[in-house]
C-alpha cells in the first residue's frame, strides 16, 4: 500500500502560508478586485413580492437609457415568483448609478399571492401552497429509517427523555459576497469567479451560453470564503454572462450583503422532536425522532422525498439498537438552501447531544462518563480522554445549576463525525534547468491554505523548502480537480501532487543519471537538463488519503442569571486529523470552525417578517456574527494519525461547538434552552423571568 514518507522533512512541520505576504500587502486579487478593460457594472432586479405571478416585464425604458448597455430577463419564461428577492431581470451599465436608475425603469406587472415564511405557519392545514398545485401541502413525504422494536424498548427502559430542539436558518455570509466578472467575446468566455469550484462554474456557463466547455475559462486566484454556497455560476453568474454577450463587454456582477441573505443559500432550519431512553446500566436502548426542517424553496418543496432537502444526520453519533427517524421538509417562500459547512451535522449534534446530556443528568451520571459508556468509537474515546485532562473536566463539572451567585459557571462537551475524502485530481510539475519548480493543479484556495499544502507536498518530494515552489492553481486551463467541498480538497489534491512530483523526480534522475537528485543534489541535477525543462503529470492515487474523522469540544461559560448574558470562557477542540500536512493551517481551520459554531450557538438567526415576507436581518448590524470581543480562549489539540493518510478538517471542526456550548449553558443555569441561538432573552425565559418569545 502507498504511504507518505516517514520520517518526513517538511510534511507535518509548521509552515507559514506561502501566500501570506501577498495577502497582507494587498497584492492578492480577489474576484471583487477584477477590472478588465472596458468592464461594466451589473445589477439584478429582484422580486418585491414573496409570492406572485408575473404577467409582463418590460425592459424597453431601461435599454433606452444612455449609459445602459444591456438588459436581460432572468429565468427565461419562468414567471412564478416564490420568494422575496427572486431574480427577475438584470442590467449592465457604465456606472452604479446608471444600473440603479435602469432597475427602477424596468416595469413589472404581477399579481401578488399568499405566502408563508415561518415554519409553524407553513405546516398548518390550509396554509398557502408554496408549490403547485394550489392547496397542496408544504410538507414533503418523509424520509424514514427504522430498526428494532422501538416502542417495546421504550416501555422497558429505566429512563426516558423527550424534548423539542430547534435550530434556525443560518446564512453563509462570506466576507466576499457571491459574484463574477464575465467576458464573452466571439464565443470565447473568460470568467473571474468567487467560487469553490472553478470547473463547475465553467460547465454551468458553457451550458448557459450553449458553448463547448473548451470555450470557457474560469479563474479564481483568491476568494473570500464560501462555506458550501459557492458552487456553479449561480443565477448571478449566468446573468453576468448573458449581459456580457449582449453588451459585447465584460460585466462585473457582485452581490450586496442584502442579496447574500436573500438568494444564494442557507443552512436549513430544524425542529427536532426527540425521545431517547437508556437502561438501568446507563446503556442507550432506543430513540424516536421526528424532524421538520425548511430549505425554503429548495429541495423541491412538497414534491420531494428524502426530507424535502432538509434532512439531517440522524440518528447521530450513538448506536441505538432500536431507532425510528422520520424527517420532513417544509417548503416556505424564502430563498433556497444550499450546502453549508458540514451539511446536516451541526443541527444533528445540537439535538442529539442536548438530550444525551439531559438523560445523563436524569440517570445521575457524569455526562462525559455517559458518553464514554455509549460511544465505543476508539478515536472518540481517545479524543474525550485527551480533552478531559486538558480541559480539567473532573474539577470543573458540577451538578447543573449549583454554581453559587447570580453569575453561574457551567461546562459542557459534545462530539461530531464527518466523512470527507476525495479523488479525481490531476496535477502537473515542471522542473526548470535553473532548479526552480512550478506545480500546476486546477484546484482552488478558499483561504484554507491549499496553496501552502501544494507547496509542502512538492517540497517534501524534492527535498526543498515550500518557499522554493511556485504554485499555480485556480484556473480551468490547469489539470482538473474537483470543487472544494465536503472536506475533500487536501485529500484529493495532495496525493495527485505527490504522484506528479514522484514521476518528475524519477524522470529527472533517469535523464541526468543522478541517483538521488533531492536536496543538496537538486541544483546540480537540474543543470544537467540543458535548455529544456522537464514536465511530468500525476493523478490521485489510493492509499495516500482517507475519509471519516471526528472531533470533541469542551466548553466553559459564565451566565448572568439577572441579564441572561452568556460569556464564553474557554473551548478545547480535540480533532483526529489523519496525517497532518501543516499544523498551522490545520489549527487555523479548527479555530475557524469553532468560531462558526459560536455564531450558530449564540448569535446567528435569519429573521423573516410573517406579515410582509421580508428579510429583517439584512446586514451584520441585524444578522449577528461573533466578533473579536466574543472570542473565548480556544485551545486546539491535534491528534495525528498518519497511517490514515490525508483527511480534510474544514467541516468536522464546525460540528460540536454549538452543542457543547448549549450543554455548558444548561449546566450553568440548571435548565435547558431548547433553541438556537441561545440569546439572553431565551436564558431569562428558561429561568421563568420573562415570557418565552421563541416562536414569534
Amino acid at each position: 500500500m502507498a504511504a507518505w514518507p516517514n520520517p518526513s522533512e517538511v510534511l507535518g512541520k509548521p509552515t507559514e502560508r506561502v501566500d501570506g505576504p501577498t495577502k497582507v500587502t494587498g497584492q492578492a486579487k480577489y474576484a471583487y478586485d477584477v477590472q478588465p478593460e472596458g468592464w461594466l457594472y451589473g445589477m439584478i432586479l429582484r422580486s418585491k413580492w414573496p409570492a406572485a405571478t408575473v404577467t409582463n416585464i418590460d425592459l424597453s425604458k431601461a435599454l433606452a437609457m444612455p449609459d445602459v448597455k444591456a438588459a436581460v430577463l432572468a429565468g427565461g419564461a419562468q414567471r412564478q415568483v416564490r420568494y422575496y428577492g427572486q431574480e427577475l431581470a438584470a442590467v449592465a451599465a457604465t456606472t452604479k448609478q446608471a444600473c440603479l436608475d435602469a432597475l427602477r425603469a424596468i416595469e413589472v406587472e404581477a399579481t401578488p399571492l399568499p405566502f408563508v415564511v415561518k415554519e409553524e405557519d407553513a405546516m398548518q392545514p390550509g396554509a398557502p401552497s408554496v408549490f403547485d398545485p394550489p392547496g397542496s401541502s408544504n410538507i414533503s413525504p418523509p424520509a424514514v429509517k427504522e430498526q428494532g422494536q422501538v416502542d417495546a424498548a421504550f416501555a422497558s427502559a429505566s429512563a426516558v427523555i423527550e424534548a423539542e430542539l430547534r435550530t434556525p436558518t443560518q446564512v453563509h455570509h462570506p466576507l466576499e459576497t457571491h459574484g463574477s466578472t464575465v467576458s464573452v467575446q466571439n464565443d470565447q468566455v473568460t470568467a473571474w469567479a468567487s467560487t469553490q469550484g472553478i470547473f463547475s462554474v465553467r460547465d454551468g456557463l458553457a451550458n448557459n451560453l450553449k458553448l463547448p466547455q473548451s470555450n470557457v475559462r474560469v479563474i479564481c486566484d483568491y476568494m473570500g470564503g464560501g462555506f458550501g454556497s459557492k458552487f456553479g455560476p449561480g443565477a448571478h453568474g449566468g446573468l453576468a454572462a448573458q449581459l456580457s454577450k449582449m453588451a459585447g463587454a465584460p460585466v462585473k456582477l457582485m452581490l450586496t450583503r442584502l442579496e447574500e441573505g436573500l438568494a444564494v443559500g442557507n443552512r436549513p432550519s430544524s425542529i427536532q422532536n426527540i425521545k431517547i431512553a437508556a437502561g438501568a446500566d446507563g446503556k442507550l436502548v432506543a430513540t424516536d425522532i421526528v424532524n421538520h426542517g425548511s430549505p425554503g424553496i429548495g429541495g423541491g418543496g412538497h414534491t420531494a422525498g428524502g426530507g424535502g432537502g432538509a434532512a439531517i444526520a440522524l440518528p447521530y453519533i450513538y448506536k441505538f439498537p432500536n431507532f425510528r427517524v422520520q424527517q420532513y421538509g417544509v417548503a416556505m417562500n424564502t430563498g433556497p438552501s444550499s450546502a453549508f459547512r458540514a451539511p446536516g451535522h451541526p443541527p444533528a449534534a445540537f439535538g442529539t447531544e442536548s438530550v444525551i446530556d439531559d438523560l445523563a443528568v436524569k440517570l445521575g451520571m457524569d455526562p462525559l462518563e455517559f458518553r464514554l459508556l455509549n460511544n465505543s468509537n476508539p478515536i472518540h474515546q481517545r479524543e474525550f480522554k485527551a480533552g478531559r485532562e486538558q480541559f480539567g473536566w473532573a474539577t470543573k463539572y458540577k451538578k447543573p445549576g449549583t454554581s453559587p451567585g447570580p453569575i453561574k459557571t457551567g461546562v459542557g462537551c459534545a462530539c461530531g463525525n464527518w466523512g470527507g475524502g476525495g479523488k479525481g485530481t490531476k496535477a502537473e510539475v515542471q522542473i526548470n534547468p535553473d532548479g526552480t519548480v512550478e506545480v500546476r493543479c486546477g484546484t482552488q484556495d478558499l483561504g484554507t491554505g491549499s496553496r501552502t499544502v501544494v507547496a509542502i507536498v512538492a517540497a517534501e518530494a524534492f527535498g526543498l523548502q515550500p518557499g522554493q515552489i511556485t504554485v499555480k492553481i485556480g484556473d480551468t486551463n490547469l489539470p482538473p480537480s474537483g470543487g472544494s467541498g465536503g472536506s475533500s480538497t487536501t485529500a484529493s489534491a495532495a496525493p495527485a501532487i505527490w504522484d506528479a512530483c514522484q514521476n518528475a523526480l524519477t524522470a529527472l534522475q533517469q535523464q541526468t543519471s543522478v541517483t538521488d537528485a533531492r536536496g543538496e543534489n537538486w541544483s546540480g541535477a537540474c543543470k544537467k537538463l540543458g535548455i529544456n525543462p522537464l514536465t511530468a503529470q500525476g493523478e490521485w492515487q489510493p492509499g495516500f488519503s482517507g475519509s471519516g474523522t471526528g472531533g470533541v469540544n469542551f466548553a466553559e461559560v459564565e451566565v448572568d442569571t439577572e441579564t441572561g448574558y452568556i460569556r464564553l470562557k474557554k473551548i478545547v477542540a480535540v480533532h483526529d486529523c489523519g496525517l497532518i500536512v501543516n499544523p498551522l493551517t490545520t489549527t487555523s481551520q479548527i479555530n475557524g470552525g469553532v468560531i462558526c459554531g459560536i455564531g450558530y450557538s449564540l448569535y446567528e438567526d435569519r429573521v423573516m417578517d410573517r406579515q410582509t415576507g421580508l428579510l429583517l436581518s439584512i446586514n451584520f448590524d441585524s444578522y449577528k456574527i461573533p466578533n473579536i470581543a466574543d472570542m473565548p480562549d480556544i485551545e486546539v489539540i491535534l491528534i495525528d494519525i498518519p497511517e490514515r493518510g490525508v483527511i480534510g478538517i474544514g467541516e468536522p471542526a464546525v460540528i460540536p461547538p454549538a452543542a457543547a456550548i448549549a450543554n455548558a449553558v444548561a449546566n450553568a443555569i440548571g435548565v435547558r434552552v431548547h433553541s438556537l441561538p441561545i440569546t439572553p432573552a431565551k436564558v431569562l425565559a428558561a429561568l421563568g423571568k420573562v415570557p418565552n418569545m421563541t416562536s414569534v
